[in-house]
């Protein structure tokens, strides 16, 4: 039961993020009768990822029947690929169905937690603090833009943000536009704006692979279909499912790949048919699926219009009115927008957070996060990470991989009261052999031989992001905590 006292409130769980990981948390607690728990948002609405995205032309890059928790079917997708808002949504509804919403705690922000011998003192940005005996982070890899570091980007007198943080009351139409970078965010808002602005010029500094992007509406007819013929949803989501996991195949031989590049480049042929210079530009030269597949319809002929350039020579520093490139070439603008990405695989690692022995997750993570099948990290007891370390994927939906997280939690959890323990922790020596497996994997499939840089990998060339297989072979390795894999601190 919750309590309340001079040190604050103290809960049986904290959840962290009410993204798709911490919604999932919530209710999966509550479906095994561990009510007894608070989720904290910094933000004053839910959402995570799909709150904080909403730059124009913003969409899943997975189906929409995928991308959506299997125990929460939604049969009014309206495309094929659902945009921002309709996810948005869905999470709201989410939250309503489940009854969550008032017992979520916007507005506050966790900067820190620290492990005190039979819980953690979760700290907030406001100065308060609660105790748990259980945190589960699901504050997710893609909040925290990234923004390189241009000199001269402080002088610049016109206006520049991150896709992340769109500034939606500054009007784009008939001023120039510098886009920079060129990954899944900027593929859709360039299209998305290029026809507004007075000029816009994409700076590229790796192009990558696009393929075109089979999305088109759902009819109400098929919508009606889903909700009234038995099994026709679930059929559905289960052709995606096995779509998606055989393209797990060409990721871990390479070689394969080459028969994806050859629909690539016949892409590339017929939407550049009268521009092979602008072609050779925009053709990648590292192997498909080493960095992010990417797919549009409307990218390249966004390329192609007259007022927009594709330039790859390197930017030397931001002026007061423009980029200057490598080349000496100042390029005047008035608005400046980043499709850099994000900051990804320490999010975590820059909170303050203290495990036994006064360890510091930082110092644990100097080298690079690691953890047990991305969920627990040796030295931190009773601490869980969803869409932790080596969790991602480069082929299908990310809320297989958080529901199956939820299992291993939800069993650690189990045995810990079972045994009238009073924490689980992950045995270092078995975190350190599961990791060097994976690196062992990853060094062997296209992220790691494929020829490109790419934010999968850390400066020291190792893999921290993606899970290096299918995700029926997760679930499987999740579905129970392995006692031999843990210590019961008593």
């Amino acid at each position: 039961m919750t309590e309340s006292g001079a040190a604050g409130t103290t809960v049986d769980t904290v959840i962290v993020g009410s993204g798709f990981a911490g919604l999932g948390a919530a209710i999966k607690l509550d479906e095994a009768g561990r009510r007894d728990w608070v989720l904290l948002e910094k933000a004053e609405t839910l959402g995570g990822t799909w709150r904080d995205n909403r730059y124009p032309g913003c969409a899943c890059d997975v189906e929409s029947h995928l991308y959506s928790f299997s125990f929460f079917p939604n049969d009014e997708w309206t495309r094929t690929f659902a945009p921002q808002a309709e996810i948005r949504s869905y999470l709201e509804d989410v939250a309503d169905h489940y009854r969550l919403r008032d017992r979520i705690r916007f507005s506050s922000h966790v900067t820190g937690a620290e492990w005190d011998g039979t819980g953690w003192d979760v700290r907030l940005a406001d100065g308060s603090a609660l105790h748990a005996r259980y945190v589960v982070f699901g504050t997710g890899a893609l909040h925290e833009p990234s923004v390189p570091e241009i000199e001269g980007l402080d002088t610049f007198a016109g206006t520049a943000f991150h896709s992340a943080q769109w500034e939606h009351g500054h009007d784009l139409r008939g001023t120039r536009v510098a886009v920079i970078g060129t990954g899944a965010s900027a593929i859709q808002f360039v299209p998305a704006i290029a026809g507004e602005v007075e000029h816009l010029t994409l700076f590229q500094r790796t192009a990558p692979w696009v393929l075109p992007k089979p999305d088109k509406p759902i009819r109400e007819r098929t919508r009606t279909a889903f909700r009234r013929v038995p099994g026709l949803r679930a059929a559905y989501r289960a052709s995606l499912y096995w779509r998606h996991e055989a393209m797990v195949v060409g990721f871990l031989h390479p070689r394969i790949m080459k028969a994806a590049e050859r629909v690539a480049r016949l892409y590339l042929r017929r939407r550049f048919a009268g521009d092979p210079q602008l072609r050779e530009k925009v053709t990648p030269d590292f192997r498909m699926g080493c960095k992010r597949i990417l797919m549009s319809n409307d990218y390249y002929p966004a390329l192609r219009r007259d007022d927009v350039e594709v330039e790859t020579a390197g930017i030397e520093r931001i002026t007061e009115r423009g980029v200057v490139t490598t080349d000496g070439v100042e390029h005047e603008v008035d608005t400046i927008v980043f499709g850099t990405g994000f900051r990804v695989g320490d999010g975590m690692s820059r909170m303050a957070i203290t495990g036994r022995d006064g360890v510091k997750l930082a110092d644990a993570w100097r080298d690079g996060p690691q953890a047990l099948h991305g969920t627990t990290v040796a030295g931190f007891p009773n601490l869980f990470t969803l869409v932790g370390p080596n969790t991602g994927l480069g082929h299908s939906s990310m809320v297989l991989m958080i529901e199956s997280q939820l299992n291993y939690v939800l069993d650690a959890m189990r045995m810990v009261e079972d045994n009238r323990a009073v924490a689980i922790d992950t045995l270092a020596a078995v975190q350190d052999d599961h990791n060097a497996e994976l690196q062992r994997s990853l060094g062997a499939a296209v992220w790691g031989s494929g020829g490109c840089a790419s934010w999968y990998l850390d400066e020291h060339g190792r893999n921290r992001t993606l899970w290096p297989g299918y995700t029926f072979t997760f679930r499987r390795r999740t579905r129970r905590a392995d006692p031999a894999a843990h210590e019961l601190v008593a």
